[in-house]
């Protein structure tokens, strides 16, 4: 094991020793480090020393090393997208994105760095009294394995900027990505600095009970995050949690039918799977639009979706990253059917000989769907679209709100009166009138309830690395 912990590049404890390809299930690479409790805590305590440096490393140095990692991450764009391609099995098409999505949010945290200032606080004429903000120290991030390099790149951005350390831990499904760009920015930072861990179960529960460990962030499932709440609990560490949504697309009924089926289809998130927390997978239309709509909803997606080989630029679906999400994804087609629950398209895997060894499953769509259902109450994370009707405002928002997410919501309506009104009702962390699934540098995102805890992607990324410390003086 390197002991210079830019990078720890684990020789012990192969616990997986093949990463698959979801797309095709062959094996992309035998052997993959899978750090454990001992690499772990040497990754700790490299980011713990670094820190005593790094802290006081001036922020136009911060921001400068900032933005060549930046520069760094585009160049190699195409790289990292083909490595998350063949490892999460989402389409090239798509990925060929998130190296720039993380290359722009480490540009822009680089850029609000001097917005860490203190205040002047008058309390008489004999002392001089004002805050700073300081960084918190040692930071863990675990990420998911929907967007490896993307979470992965911006995601070190804003506690790098805060002047704190950072140890990622890789997701387990998908860390091939993560390692790669490990190496291309082994040289950018002061060792110690940015460490990246491939692990599971075991170097998590290290990192969230570790006392040098400030703080930790997870963009994942609830179990995972309420699992890292309760651990983090013993030494009081703060947490900002990223969480899983079931999120609504709400449609009155002077809304645009045609636009309303588009941001339907679009904001299922399909060109991956719908393995995305943001996913708007319930879809309430309102009862004068709801026929027309329903009926747009399977050649929009036959138009827009179909399944195949993610490395192929034409592909606009992927399969699901693994066989086990496959058949769980399956098990809520399954369930869906048998509660009652009216089948439009999909729901099944894909025929394809060429596809037959991957984990598709077609883009799903279940009309009928009613709030005691199981594919309305649970976060599926995979291609399965719940349409509900509803025709009483009230009772809709009741059952918009019922669950225990609070992500995202979507609302469409051409009445300006209506979406000021409507704004205001759903229980959630971000809400688009007119719009789906966007997001935009410098606009706080995160959930309620079980949803997550805390903002990202801007100002309040930031200040969530730092402590404010008053100082008096006597004159």
């Amino acid at each position: 094991m390197a002991t210079d912990v830019r990078l720890i590049t684990v020789r012990r404890g192969w616990g997986h020793s093949a990463h698959a390809a979801a797309g095709t299930g062959e094996i992309l690479v035998e052997g993959v480090a899978h750090a454990g409790p001992a690499d772990a805590e040497a990754a700790i305590v490299a980011a713990h020393e670094a820190f005593q440096t790094w802290r006081l490393t001036p922020p136009s140095e911060r921001a400068r090393l900032l933005r060549r990692a930046a520069d760094i991450m585009r160049e190699h764009a195409e790289e990292l997208a083909l490595l998350d391609t063949y490892n999460t099995g989402n389409p090239i098409r798509e990925m060929l994105s998130d190296a720039n999505v993380a290359a722009a949010s480490c540009d822009y945290f680089a850029g609000i760095i001097p917005t860490l200032q203190g205040n002047t606080v008058p309390c008489g004429e004999t002392s001089l009294n004002y805050t700073v903000r300081e960084p918190v120290g040692v930071v863990a991030r675990i990420i998911a394995y929907n967007h490896p390099v993307m979470f992965a790149g911006s995601k070190l951005g804003p506690p790098l900027a805060a002047g704190c350390t950072v140890v990622l831990k890789a997701p387990e499904q998908a860390p091939l990505s993560c390692l790669r760009l490990a190496e291309l920015l082994a040289d950018v930072f002061p060792p110690g600095v940015l460490n990246f861990l491939p692990g599971g179960r075991e170097a998590g529960q290290v990192l969230s009970t570790h006392p040098l460990v400030a703080k930790i962030t997870l963009i994942g499932s609830i179990p995972t995050g309420i699992a890292i709440q309760k651990a983090a609990a013993a030494t009081l560490k703060p947490t900002l949690l990223e969480l899983g949504g079931k999120n609504a697309l709400v449609a009155y009924g002077d809304a645009d039918v045609s636009r309303v089926a588009d941001a339907a289809v679009r904001g299922m998130n399909f060109i991956w799977s719908g393995q995305s927390c943001g996913s708007t997978s319930r879809l309430f239309l309102h009862d004068s639009i709801h026929d027309q709509v329903v009926a747009l909803l399977p050649p929009r997606i036959a138009a827009a979706h179909q399944p195949g080989d993610p490395s192929d630029m034409a592909t606009t679906m992927g399969p699901l990253v693994s066989r086990a999400q496959r058949d769980k994804v399956g098990s809520f087609i399954v369930s869906a059917k048998a509660e009652g629950a009216t089948l439009l398209c999909g729901g099944s895997r894909s025929t394809s000989s060429a596809l037959k060894n991957g984990y598709f499953v077609d883009p799903t769509v279940f009309t009928g769907v009613l709030p005691t259902m199981r594919v309305f109450r649970e976060e599926v994370f995979g291609p399965v679209l719940s349409v509900i009707r509803w025709s009483d405002e009230a009772q809709m928002w009741r059952d918009v709100n019922s669950l225990e997410y609070g992500l995202t919501c979507s609302i469409w309506t051409q009445d300006i009166s209506t979406a000021l009104r409507a704004v205001k009702m759903p229980q959630v962390g971000y809400v688009w009138v007119n719009q789906v699934g966007k997001h935009y540098l410098g606009m706080p995102f995160g959930g309620r309830k079980l949803s997550g805890v805390g903002r990202e992607e801007s100002p309040d990324e930031l200040l969530a690395f730092t402590e404010l410390k008053a100082v008096n003086i006597e004159f």
